[in-house]
């Protein structure tokens, strides 16, 4: 009888999902840096701007003017001096712990209302982020505070259990009153795997997207259509925890600007806010302040960081936990495979069959997990499905969960 039950949970092994990441997955590093490795089938023509993308990804900006020109233009406001800053080994940030600073989580804002092209509207006095960091000379926007309100209550059975909700507020504001500006916690995520959810077709998305429940599941899933600033057109969003970002790029260009103060060509305007003016005078590292160059090779660097391969995949209680998983509707928006597409520039990403377990498409989570801030087509209370590949890996590489 054992044997036969055991026999049945191996029919849920899927043909290839121990390779996460098909080709591209990383077979040759875990632990501590089970993140950090390039797609396994990286082209050779590939491999320099990696780990020069990966040099500038991790190592700290200055402020202008410096002598490392290269590598200075920090701020004037940021959160934070480099990438790996937040995705310490492209890994996971994690809420702050007491008087933590908020490194590896911020704070997006906004105020009532959406732009004319669907964007948040940005508060004139805090732009859309608050920067909790500043170069000499330039007040900082406002010191972030988060404290837990206990909420306590009892399951059917009578057991009690305690939740504890997120309460973020801002202190020693710079630039005025905050009366109407709206916050939205946002941890940084892993980065690994980015380029393989870019090439998941659109129309494989389309397939998923189901925004009235017509398949009548009692699951809603849609997409998120936003600005291409690229493009100077609406593409569907991928990245961001309301797929706010169409592309690797976009999403690169996007955490330049308003995590650390460096300009590009795709985001060529600093990020001070309205009246922020001691921020406006200050002289730039370049204009832009990273060169198309170096930032094509954090984009290639960010699109080909290899997903680890999955251990245990075949074991009984793996198996066990997959088959409660199925039967309990998670798939239904933790879509578990995809076949990718062909991407242009990076052809190690095409044709691979993926499990990253996400549809990327924006659920309604209820108005417990709402920030009411909407985002194009995502609501206040609607937020991209995670991918859950490799987290498993996060407190070994991060050393939190």
């Amino acid at each position: 009888m054992i044997l036969l039950f055991f026999a049945c949970l191996s029919q849920l092994i899927e043909d290839g999902e121990w390779l996460p990441g098909g080709d591209t997955t990383n077979t040759l590093m875990f632990g501590g840096n089970a993140f950090i490795r390039p797609a396994e089938n990286i082209l050779t023509e590939h491999e320099p701007s990696f780990y020069t993308g990966n040099s500038f990804f991790n190592q700290a900006w200055v402020e202008a003017p410096a002598s490392t020109q290269h590598r200075d233009g920090l701020g004037p406001l940021f959160n934070a001096r480099s990438c790996a800053s937040c995705h310490f080994k492209d890994g996971r940030g994690a809420p702050p712990e007491g008087d933590d600073s908020f490194l590896g989580l911020l704070l997006k804002t906004s105020i009532s209302g959406l732009q004319s092209d669907g964007s948040p509207k940005p508060s004139p006095r805090y732009g859309v982020q608050i920067q909790p960091f500043s170069i000499l000379n330039v007040p900082t926007e406002a010191n972030p505070v988060l404290y837990y309100e206990e909420i306590k209550g009892y399951y059917d059975d009578g057991e009690a259990y305690t939740l504890l909700n997120p309460i973020y507020e801002l202190t020693d504001e710079a630039y005025g009153e905050t009366d109407d500006l709206k916050l939205s916690p946002r941890v940084a995520p892993a980065v690994i795997g980015m380029g393989l959810l870019e090439a998941i077709p659109l129309s494989r998305l389309e397939e998923l997207s189901d925004p009235n429940d017509e398949d009548g599941d009692g699951v809603s899933g849609k997409l998120n259509w936003v600005r291409d600033v690229e493009k100077d057109t609406y593409s569907v969003g991928r990245f961001g925890w309301k797929s706010e970002m169409p592309t690797v790029r976009a999403q690169v260009g996007g955490a330049f600007l308003h995590d650390i103060g460096i300009t590009s060509s795709l985001f060529p305007i600093n990020n001070c806010a309205d009246n922020q003016f001691e921020c406006e005078e200050e002289l730039p590292g370049g204009e832009p302040e990273i060169s198309d160059d170096l930032f094509d090779k954090v984009v290639l660097y960010t699109a080909l960081l290899a997903v680890p391969m999955r251990h245990n995949w075949d074991s009984k209680p793996v198996l066990e936990g997959k088959k409660l998983f199925f039967e309990m509707g998670c798939d239904s928006c933790h879509t578990p495979s995809h076949r990718t597409g062909q991407h242009d520039h990076f052809p190690e990403v095409s044709d691979q069959l993926i499990f990253p377990y996400t549809d990327l498409l924006l659920h309604d989570m209820g108005k417990g997990l709402a920030d009411n801030r909407p985002t194009y087509d995502a609501g206040g209370s609607e937020w991209r499905t995670p991918p859950l590949w490799s987290i498993g890996m996060i407190p070994t590489v991060n050393g939190h969960s």
